[in-house]
């Protein structure tokens, strides 16, 4: 009898209880458990234990990548201005390529089809703003493209959902059938196959100047002081707002935080474009393309993160069932998600015959898929649906271009650029799968 006071102190509840702050730390996003910078980052270190690492396995893969190349590329000059600018340009197209894919993988679904869907957008404004034949302006040549891919997306996206076939086989046959209608649509016009940008009219060269032109130095400082603002009073008014309604927000230090790392990458990107790349003459300023894809980041982030769609994709990729139950209009937004995946293929595939000067039948459509869905997936995109976010295939297609530059610098043969791709890739599908089954095992334990 004299044993029973202390068996009754080791009960159950104070168990629980004891081990309450613990699992919270784990299961829960910091911002709803941290109450102070401090709180925050145990939070999140509680996160990564439980295999809730984020984008934190490729920032740590990307300044790998960085390091080690500066150190034994020829003369240290992968960090130099001008292979800095250069590797944004390359990786672009796959940065694009990757956010569009991000639609299909968070529905747990996934798009065969983006490479030759969107190089048959490109071809399409490229050969209506030709002054020998069409001349459209290029705002129409462009949206007609752009439609093209829309209306693909809606027919392979219907297929998918009103008769309930695998997407992996009717994206493959769409890849097949926008193969053909591409090669169709190059032969249009006397160009032989190979419609291209050469020319004095401005349609030919906005299209040109789309991967190619230059912002002005100083309006580059300009238009990146708009956006640090905007963006920080954007991050600082929604977080307070939150706070103020009691409602889930991160500390207000971190809400600093993340201003003052936008601010200083903004300082650093525009300082590394703004320096001379040229061997003769000048050539200095923000390239388009950066802006474009910053644009195209945050209209799908906003989209995908702030709106009501946005919460059903995330539903339907999380449990389709359950998403179903809830009322969801699984049809539509499925066929939706397929719809904006080939528009933005076709935004990345414009960027590719801008940078190419033209289109041709030597594009890799099959190839730029497979970079899509890597980058995708190497960003933290989950290959199992629910997870993932268009900063994750910016972040891909940034190591996969800084990969792929590196080796160019080296003199590497294309086969290994292959093989080292191949290996980024199967590393971070094991994360992806170590995380989901370390979480998924932690949550059979607590229950």
């Amino acid at each position: 009898m004299a044993g029973l006071p202390e068996r009754a102190e080791i009960s159950p509840t104070a168990d629980l209880t004891a081990a309450a702050p613990e699992a919270a730390a784990a299961e829960l996003p910091p911002e709803i458990v941290a109450q102070s910078l401090g709180e925050y980052f145990r939070a999140y270190g509680g996160r990564i234990r439980a295999g809730e690492s984020g984008v934190l396995p490729v920032v740590v893969a990307m300044v790998a990548i960085v390091v080690v190349f500066q150190a034994i590329s020829p003369n240290n000059v992968y960090l130099s201005a001008g292979n800095v600018v250069n590797l944004f340009q390359q990786s672009a197209v796959i940065m694009v390529l990757a956010m569009a894919e991000g639609f299909a993988l968070v529905l747990g679904e996934i798009d065969l089809s983006v490479g030759f869907v969107g190089a048959c957008g490109a071809a399409i404004t490229v050969q209506l703003v030709q002054p020998a034949t069409t001349n459209w302006p290029w705002p129409l040549a462009i949206v007609a493209g752009l439609l093209f891919c829309l209306a693909f997306g809606a027919i392979q996206g219907l297929l998918i959902t009103l008769l309930r076939l695998p997407s992996f086989i009717v994206t493959l046959g769409g890849f097949l059938v926008a193969n053909g209608l591409f090669l169709k649509i190059l032969l249009f016009g006397p160009f032989s196959g190979y419609p291209n940008l050469i020319g004095q009219t401005d349609n030919l060269h906005v299209i040109y100047y789309l991967m190619w032109g230059t912002i002005d130095p100083t309006t580059s400082w300009i238009g990146a002081g708009v956006v640090v603002a905007g963006l920080g009073a954007l991050i600082w008014w929604s977080d307070s707002r939150r706070r103020g309604s009691g409602l889930v927000a991160p500390p207000a230090s971190i809400s600093l935080i993340k201003i003052g790392v936008v601010a200083v990458v903004a300082i650093v990107v525009v300082a590394i474009c703004n320096v001379n790349r040229a061997n003769l003459g000048t050539l200095e300023g923000v390239p388009w393309v950066i802006p474009i894809v910053l644009a195209v980041l945050a209209a799908w982030t906003i989209l995908l993160q702030r709106t009501k769609y946005g919460r059903y994709v995330y539903a339907i990729g999380g449990n389709p069932e359950a998403a179903r139950r809830a009322g969801i209009n699984l049809t539509l937004i499925r066929t939706t998600g397929f719809m904006l995946c080939s528009f933005t293929a076709g935004v990345g595939m414009l960027l590719y015959g801008s940078y190419l000067n033209g289109m041709s039948n030597n594009v890799q459509g099959g190839q730029y898929v497979l970079y899509a869905v890597a980058a995708a997936v190497i960003g933290g995109t989950s290959l199992m649906g629910g997870r993932g976010r268009p900063l994750h295939g910016v972040l891909g297609g940034l190591v996969i271009g800084a990969i792929y530059n590196g080796m160019y610098l080296m003199g590497l043969q294309f086969e290994w650029q292959y093989i080292v791709t191949g290996l980024v890739l199967l590393a971070a599908i094991v994360i992806d799968a170590v995380s989901r089954r370390g979480s998924g095992s932690g949550s059979a334990t607590r229950v």
